[in-house]
């Protein structure tokens, strides 16, 4: 059979990934081993060992004080190694992914008070980021709370899910590309729980971004949040099902925010045990040039142990018009266009030492991006990404 110089470069290149593929598989292999090993040493240990530990987040407690109830440490440092291959392109780094330093204080029994601020000492000139939290809340209990100031807007569902408590490494690109960049805002709201329902609405600042509570230059963007919970039906731990609205007046200042004008996000939460799953389903219109946008995400997974959890992903995010499809995080390091069709598949190992407050996260995942633009956006390659997360 004769090949054709373009056919060896072609399969050369094949041959690459393929041994790439291999490594970076028999590498999470390892990893899982690895922590499969470590279950049995880490069961031998006390979990008091860990609660004397994050004692010292506890800074004060006195439910007897009529001011101060409590002062407490809030934070996270979360750290990641990973490697990405793109054929003839390729990255890898050691990053800090976020480090976030605050307080929270209980106030006359019904107040809380929350500042907590971003840092990255990667960088020598502006270790301070930011503020993240930096607001106060009334509730006398679940039912109600009444929110001012810097704070979540949680929609979709990894942007529903703190940073700390992701079951993959990183949020699905559904969420990169229909949540927001930024995950706080000034703004108010209510939340609160009336079993089996939860709710929320708020209304917040969309304006130009700054590292503390933006411009107020731009518009505002509205969320309402409505859920069920079937888990006494279903006789398992958790069966939430919720569904997602946010509108935002189109405002070209708006760079708190998406140019989305409406997204709707429909997502389920199950949890029954040794497994569960979660499920998401998107879709939101574009306004100043971004196409309108649609995608899913189903996340099962396992725990094979108290310790031990193995998370697989499948995501799907397509766009009416060309460029109108961001990469994720690390892929974005490789290929900084934009596509019209992006599918991404996962697999990875969680292990737990104390719960999502210490854990060690990797995975694997293929993406592939369509550009049917043809102006750079094409991506197709794998990424290995593992990480320390520690929150108190």
């Amino acid at each position: 059979m004769v090949i054709s110089e373009n056919g060896r470069q072609i399969q050369s290149i094949n041959v690459r990934r393929l041994w790439k593929i291999r490594s970076l598989l028999r590498a999470l292999l390892m990893v899982a081993l690895v922590s499969i090993g470590a279950a049995a040493t880490a069961a031998a240990q006390s979990q008091a060992a860990y609660d004397r530990i994050w004692k010292f987040a506890d800074w004060y407690h006195d439910e007897r004080n009529p001011v101060l109830q409590s002062l407490v440490a809030s934070g996270r440092f979360q750290f990641d190694y990973a490697a990405v291959d793109a054929g003839d392109d390729s990255h890898d780094e050691w990053n800090i992914r976020r480090m976030r330093l605050g307080a929270r204080s209980k106030l006359f029994r019904t107040f809380t008070l929350h500042v907590e601020a971003d840092f990255d000492p990667q960088q020598a000139d502006a270790v301070y980021q930011g503020l993240t939290d930096a607001y106060l809340q009334w509730s006398r209990n679940g039912r109600f709370a009444l929110t001012i100031g810097k704070h979540s807007a949680p929609f979709t569902m990894d942007g529903a899910t703190s940073s700390k408590e992701l079951l993959a490494i990183d949020r699905s690109n559904l969420s990169t590309n229909m949540w927001f960049p930024e995950e706080y805002f000034p703004g108010v709201s209510i939340s609160g729980k009336i079993s089996p329902w939860i709710y929320r609405a708020g209304v917040y600042s969309a304006g130009e971004a700054n590292r503390e509570f933006g411009e107020f230059n731009g518009s505002a963007f509205s969320l309402l949040v409505i859920g069920y919970d079937f888990a006494k039906a279903l006789g398992t731990k958790e069966a939430l099902l919720a569904a997602n609205y946010v509108y935002q007046n189109p405002n070209p200042n708006n760079t708190f925010t998406r140019q989305l004008h409406h997204i709707v996000s429909v997502n389920f939460r199950l949890e029954a045990g040794k497994w569960g799953s979660r499920l998401d389903v998107s879709t939101a219109s574009g306004y100043l040039g971004q196409s309108d946008l649609w995608g899913v995400m189903a996340m099962p997974y396992i725990n094979l142990t108290k310790k031990l959890q193995v998370v697989a992903r499948y995501t799907f995010v397509k766009s009416d018009g060309p460029n109108g499809v961001r990469l994720a995080r690390y892929e974005n390091e490789v290929v900084s266009g934009r596509g019209d069709r992006y599918h991404e598949l996962y697999f990875g190992p969680n292990y737990y030492f104390y719960g999502h407050k210490l854990k060690l996260q990797s995975g694997v995942q293929y993406a592939d991006m369509h550009d049917g633009a043809h102006d750079g956006g094409a991506y197709s390659g794998i990424a290995w990404t593992n990480g320390l997360r520690v929150s108190w």
